[in-house]
Formats: C-alpha cells, structure tokens, sequence
C-alpha cells in the first residue's frame, strides 16, 4: 500500500479536473502514488465515476445519423451529444455513433433508454457511453432517438451530421421514391416545417396563431366581422410558410412540396417526418 501523504489540495485539482467524487479522487491519488496523470488514468479505468459526476455539463456538440433498413420500411435518427465541436468531428467519436446507430436499427428500440439498455460488444451501449466519457473526458450521451415505419423511410444526414431527417412516403420503395424521399428530406432539413400539413398542425397552435391574426387585423381598425376573414387568409399563409406540402419547393419555386410528389408519382405523398439538429 502507498505511504504517500496526498493534500487536499491534491484530491481538490484532480475532482475540478476530472469531475469524480472526492473519496474516488483521494482513492485514485493514493493508489497511483500521487502521481497525478496516473490517477487520471486510474477514474478513466473506473469511467463510471468519472461520467456520473459529468451529468451538469452542457453537452450543445455532437453527431445525428440517421439510418433505414434494406427494404426502407423502418429507419431510425439518433443524436450522439459532445461538449465540444473538436470531439463530434473526431473519427472515433463519428464511428461509434454510427455503431450505436446500427444497434438502434437492429433492435428497432423505441426510446433513447431503451436503446442504452441494448447489448452492444459485451456489455450495454449504455455501458460502452461511459467508457467513451472516460476515454474523451467529455459529457457523452444519447440525447435524442426517433424511430419511423412507413411503406418507404428514407434517411437523410445534412451538413456534417449536423442534422438528421427521416421521411416517411405511402409508397413503397423503389428508386423514384427514394430520390424523390431525399429531396423532401433535404427541404425538411433546410426549412424546418411545423408539420406535413394543416392537417397535421395541432388544434391548440392553430387557435393562437388565429387569435393573433384577428387581434393584429382589429389594432389596424377592421371590425371583428371582416377580422375573422381576413385572418383566415393569414391562417392560410402560416400554413404555406410553416408546414412541408404547401411549401414552395426548394429546387424548383415553381411547384409546392406536393406538386413536386405528385408529378414523380401519382397519389405520392408524405405521411409523416422527424428531424433532429444538433444544439
């Protein structure tokens, strides 16, 4: 057993340093014979002390991948947070989102706790999130995890992994949907709508922005019977601004989102889409 005396001040700069408790600190210390990097070296092993005192950290960085399965009928997007922008472009930090990925196709998990409770190389991805903290020395975790099923899913992963989209169309998947499955994504990645249509906007977010209308079109001087007229034109342009169909399509202004779909094939359509950014 170590002799060495380990100060205070000692346990104190490895805890700020390392965000472990200070019993595993002091432990580390003395067990690496006040050898500061080697007491580092001794939590990392440990790596679960080390990632469970990490959880008030900000974790604003990191990867989305998003993934389908062979035919295209299920697909999955994942966010794999970081603190940093210099650890979501590390290689092996991309590489084992990937694999965390695969792992939430293959078991087709539902929730992001679900999905850390997945096998993953002998051990959970749960588990495996926390070596990858000890080894990084950053807040890592799974922060984000949608799943879709529809007759086609196509995936789509925009700007650097930086946001992650999944299509969902009522046809099934052939390469004319697929193509036409990207593109949609790609205007849902840049655009961000609401919703696939009016129809799909909830009941509570359409009251207000009603309520809004009337009340900017009554402070102009209109009665309250031609305001409610008026603000269902207004209504009309939140939902051509705001949701997917209606939207002027982004490579070719000339069409909407629905036209675009009609014209690759007939009664194509969007039935449902999410996406996830980093931040």
């Amino acid at each position: 057993m170590s002799t060495v005396t380990i100060s205070a001040a000692e346990v104190n700069k490895l805890r700020q340093q390392t965000g472990a408790g200070m019993m595993d600190c002091r432990k580390a210390l003395t067990e690496s014979n006040g050898d500061f990097e080697g007491a580092i070296d001794y939590l990392r092993k440990k790596g679960q002390k080390v990632a469970a005192n990490r959880s008030d950290r900000e974790a604003k960085e990191g990867v989305v991948i998003a993934k389908a399965n062979a035919d295209n009928t299920y697909g999955i997007v994942v966010n794999l947070s970081s603190e940093t922008d210099f650890v979501a472009k590390n290689e092996d930090f991309i590489a084992f989102a990937q694999r965390v990925a695969d792992i939430a196709l293959e078991t087709k998990s539902t929730t992001a706790d679900e999905l850390k409770a997945a096998p993953m190389d002998g051990a959970t991805v749960g588990e495996k999130l926390l070596e990858m903290v000890a080894k990084i020395g950053e807040k890592i975790d799974v922060t984000r995890f949608e799943q879709l099923s529809a007759a086609a899913v196509v995936p789509y992963i925009h700007s650097g992994y930086r946001i992650g989209v999944l299509v969902g169309m009522n046809q099934a998947a052939d390469e004319a949907v697929i193509v036409a499955g990207r593109d949609v994504a790609m205007q849902i990645a840049a655009m961000n709508p609401l919703a696939v249509d009016s129809d799909s906007v909830a009941p509570e977010m359409i009251e207000r922005e009603k309520k809004i209308a009337v009340e900017q079109i009554m402070a102009e001087g209109k009665p309250a019977d031609m305001a409610d007229k008026i603000a269902v034109g207004k209504l009309n342009k939140f939902f051509k601004d705001n949701t997917l169909l209606p939207q002027p399509f982004v490579k070719d202004n000339g069409k909407t989102v629905g036209e675009y779909l009609s014209s690759v094939a007939k009664g194509l359509t969007v039935l449902s889409f999410n996406r996830i950014a980093v931040g």
